[in-house]
């Protein structure tokens, strides 16, 4: 066998070269599977304190490291933002446990109520207006004003109207005191489709204005009916409320709203200003705290601790990190 035939017949396992280039592989293979458990220990090491953090918050989701308190003399704030229905931020709930806080504060020497609200449920509103009536009687040396950002109206005015006072912004919308109630109807349209509604009911009027059989005018008789007792409940607590100051039109219960400037000729408001401003010029106390319950907090947190984990997963899946 001659020196070529010898060449020809030697196996890959006894080529220098190919043995180097597997022993490259083979290491190039092991840092990367060592880099992939590297990236999923932090990743797992990461969901550890995600998972240790939410049990903590949930063991102290009511006790805050700063709860708002001071011990100098401020002014306690109190916001009411957005639509006012149970559950929401601007829930009775969430409200009235701000407003406690805020009275039984010791070096609170006033509290005022920021509302920037379209209104809601009348049911929480008057919740809320109760509560601040109460709050006024126990606490009748510590005032409460409200002040009105972009808009105050319909239950977002009903709770202003509790206040000792009420300051809004010259462009506030304020007003709105009326009682609304929407539906519609599709019996019509039902007729040119050829739908046919069936209906069950036990109670002559269980199937109350629905939107499948026409207007029934005994109950809408009964419905105005309502809607004027919720209306005239509004009514009496504006002029409660408001006393002397109002200057009743016709168009002042009529659902109409006004600007802050407006509303001030009219008496629905006392004068035009900020939180700083009523702090600072009406109270004379510059330092201003606020003490509304953080109701989201724990729900934010949990939010944001899925996008941190979201974000690691996407990075242990693509090999990037900062």
């Amino acid at each position: 066998m001659n020196e070529n035939d010898s060449k020809n017949s030697q196996t890959p396992l006894d080529d220098p070269a190919w043995q180097r280039a597997l022993i490259a592989r083979l290491a190039e293979s092991s840092l990367v599977e060592q880099r992939r458990a590297r990236r999923w220990g932090i990743f797992f090491k990461l969901a550890g304190f995600a998972y240790l953090f939410i049990i903590l918050a949930l063991m102290f989701r009511d006790i805050g490291v700063d709860d708002g308190m001071t011990k100098e003399d401020h002014v306690a704030l109190v916001t009411l933002d957005g639509p006012i229905m149970e559950g929401a931020p601007a829930g009775a709930e969430t409200v009235i446990k701000g407003l406690r806080k805020a009275f039984e504060d010791k070096h609170a020497k006033g509290v005022i109520l920021r509302i920037n609200s379209p209104g809601g449920s009348p049911v929480q509103s008057g919740y809320i207006y109760d509560e601040v009536r109460r709050l006024r009687a126990k606490h009748p040396d510590k005032p409460l004003h409200a002040v009105i950002a972009d808009i105050g109206a319909s239950g977002g005015y009903y709770v202003a109207a509790a206040a000792d006072a009420i300051y809004a912004d010259k462009a506030s919308i304020v007003g709105s005191i009326g009682v609304r109630m929407d539906g519609f109807g599709v019996v019509g349209l039902m007729e040119k489709l050829g739908v046919e509604h069936r209906e069950l009911t036990a109670g002559d009027h269980k199937a109350l204005m629905s939107p499948f059989k026409p207007v029934d005018q005994a109950e809408k008789a009964h419905m105005e009916g309502l809607l004027r007792d919720v209306h005239a409940q509004f009514m009496d607590v504006v002029r409660k409320g408001r006393g002397e100051r109002l200057k009743e039109t016709p168009e002042l219960f009529s659902g109409l709203v006004w600007t802050g400037e407006q509303a001030a000729s009219l008496g629905l408001v006392d004068g035009l200003g900020s939180v700083d401003s009523v702090a600072r010029d009406v109270l004379k106390v510059d330092k201003v705290v606020d003490v509304t319950p953080e109701a989201g907090v724990f729900e934010r947190l949990i939010d944001r601790l899925g996008v941190s984990i979201s974000l690691a997963l996407v990075r242990a899946q693509t090999g990037v990190w900062n």
